[in-house]
């Protein structure tokens, strides 16, 4: 039996039998107009344009399993080089959303739980080509252990380093600080789930490495622009060693395409009021040059 998509408001819905698309079709969800995909098909299609779909042809014609590609301008996009990303914010959903975490967590203990909320929201707008209805599955005791380990060790640390007057010992704490980054992501990566099913992905780079790319990251300040390449070198070795997926995640972006980017929000974000959109702007364009591409 054949999987059937079909896009409504810029999301994929789906997949759906050949019984159920053509319920979705009598009861008018799915018109004449409606974007719709199967395995087989080159990409969206009108449903009016696919042979014996519509009521007055015979029934769907029979094509093998598999996932959509993603929806040219519903938010996800096929690429030269696979299949991009997507994000489906509302600019007021964001900024409210936004506005509530930065300012509850001015009050630290809130802080895990209101990360946890923030990301599963952010999760959700996500477009996975193949993996509708993006979800996270993260508990917030988890990183709150780590969170406040992190607190109990700045503190130890800053005033050993006060009483010794050693203060290398405050560098132990920007370790410390990275350690959590690198602990955030691997959590954040296995508990990703698609449809209520959890996704099976893992986080596969070494603490060391990712430790290494901070430090440059670091470094390269001294640049003034060296940043927006070893970042986009970064975001490169962060997908790549992503496990467990069918496809590789690749990244595109280029140093230059950062550069350019957050210069130009940089001025926009001066005034203000632009600053949710600019934010919105330059996560689309990242997540546009994150794409799953065959293996090999």
């Amino acid at each position: 039996m054949p999987n059937w998509f079909y896009a409504a408001n810029g999301q994929q819905q789906g997949p759906f039998g050949d019984a159920q698309l053509r319920d979705l079709i009598s009861n008018g969800t799915v018109r004449s107009d409606t974007l719709v995909w199967t395995e087989g098909m080159a990409g969206w299609q009108k449903a009016m344009e696919v042979p014996g779909l519509m009521p007055a042809g015979g029934p769907p014609p029979m094509m093998p399993m598999g996932g959509p590609p993603p929806m040219m301008g519903g938010g996800m996009a096929g690429t030269a080089s696979g299949y991009a990303l997507g994000l489906n914010m509302g600019i007021w959903d964001f900024t409210w959303r936004t506005l509530a975490f930065i300012f509850g967590s001015i009050f630290i203990i809130p802080f895990p739980w209101l990360l946890v909320w923030y990301v599963k929201w952010l999760a959700s707008c996500v477009q996975v080509p193949g993996r509708p209805n993006l979800s996270f599955t993260g508990s917030a005791l988890t990183i709150a252990a780590w969170f406040f380990g992190l607190i109990a060790v700045a503190i130890v640390f800053g005033v050993l380093a006060y009483m010794t007057e050693l203060n290398w010992l405050n560098h132990v704490i920007g370790v410390a600080y990275i350690v959590l980054y690198w602990l955030f992501l691997r959590w954040f990566v296995a508990n990703l789930a698609s449809n209520g099913q959890p996704l099976g992905l893992s986080f596969s780079g070494s603490f060391w490495a990712f430790l290494g790319w901070a430090i440059l990251a670091v470094v390269s300040l001294i640049t003034i622009i060296g940043w927006a390449w070893v970042y986009s070198a970064t975001m490169r070795w962060i997908c790549r060693n992503i496990q467990g997926t069918r496809r590789a995640v690749v990244f595109n972006g280029s140093g230059w395409g950062y550069l350019w980017r957050v210069v130009l929000a940089s001025l926009a974000a001066s005034f203000i009021i632009p600053i949710p959109w600019v934010y919105r702007w330059l996560l689309r364009w990242q997540l546009s040059e994150t794409a799953l591409v065959p293996r090999g």
